[in-house]
């Protein structure tokens, strides 16, 4: 393929799911999350990327272009019920022995239970955790830090996602689970209301709902707003409108013909009145 070719197709635009169907009509709230998590480069986990465009051979001096390519990485359905890392399921083949054929091989990150701990929340949490992920927590000081600081395309799963969501919920409503300690609470407020200068209320009431998620609040959403209701009721309603409006009027025709003939019944010298 020329340069030219490939120049014209880097024009065209990634579709994705948020750009079809239901997808344009979501918040620009969840729009910014789900660019954030699905649209943003992750950082390098199974690689180590070169740094520079160009690099020279030790040996021979030929240069060549420097090409970080992202090894392939799957995540399995249970992904988004545990915390790992950035870390996925790597598919590959591995070579056993000089004279044998290579045979396809799973790289799968050591999984281990633990316990993690919210300060924000101030709850412990039993999750299904990597190494890597415990390191994170350790280099961040904290659960809380780590979730907050890191980008919603780094955490990936839904599980991280979501209690992400409700520590910044919980700092955005004053940490109520310290309303019975007002000395700690302003503490642990201090220590972490800067996280919530990159959110809006909106955002983080969006943030870490997976597309499908999404789609279900908004239309749930638009339904409480504006309730659906069946053509029956509505045709029922007209008619019981209608059928007041007929009697209301037919009243008012009776009064009218009554006072009617009351005054002619005055003016009338023949009428039983005038007789005595």
């Amino acid at each position: 393929m020329s340069s030219q070719a490939i120049k014209s197709l880097a024009l065209y635009k990634r579709v994705t799911e948020i750009d079809r169907g239901l997808g344009p009509r979501l918040p620009e709230a969840y729009k910014k999350f789900y660019k954030e998590w699905k649209l943003t480069e992750p950082a390098a986990v199974h690689s180590i990327p070169e740094e520079g465009k160009w690099r020279r051979d030790e040996v021979t001096g030929q240069v060549f272009p420097i090409q970080n390519h992202p090894i392939p990485v799957r995540y399995p359905a249970e992904y988004n019920n545990q915390i790992w890392g950035g870390e996925g399921v790597v598919q590959g083949f591995e070579k056993r022995h000089k004279y044998n054929r290579r045979v396809p091989h799973f790289w799968v990150p050591a999984l281990k239970r633990s316990a993690v701990y919210s300060e924000v929340l101030n709850k412990h949490v039993s999750v299904i955790i990597t190494e890597r992920a415990v390191q994170q927590i350790h280099e961040n000081y904290g659960f809380d830090h780590y979730l907050l600081k890191t980008l919603a395309c780094d955490l990936k799963s839904l599980l991280a996602l979501s209690l992400k969501r409700k520590i910044l919920q919980e700092l955005s409503q004053g940490c109520p689970a310290y309303a019975n300690n007002p000395e700690k609470q302003q503490m642990i407020l201090n220590r972490y209301k800067k996280y919530l200068e990159a959110y809006t209320p909106e955002e983080i009431n969006w943030y870490g709902y997976s597309f499908e998620d999404a789609c279900t609040k908004y239309k749930n959403l638009i339904e409480t707003q504006n309730p659906v209701v069946p053509l029956k009721v509505v045709y029922r309603a007209e008619l019981i409108e209608k059928l007041k409006t007929a009697a209301e009027s037919a009243i008012q025709e009776d009064k009218d013909i009554s006072g009617a003939a009351s005054w002619i019944q005055k003016i009338n010298p023949f009428s039983k009145k005038h007789e005595t």
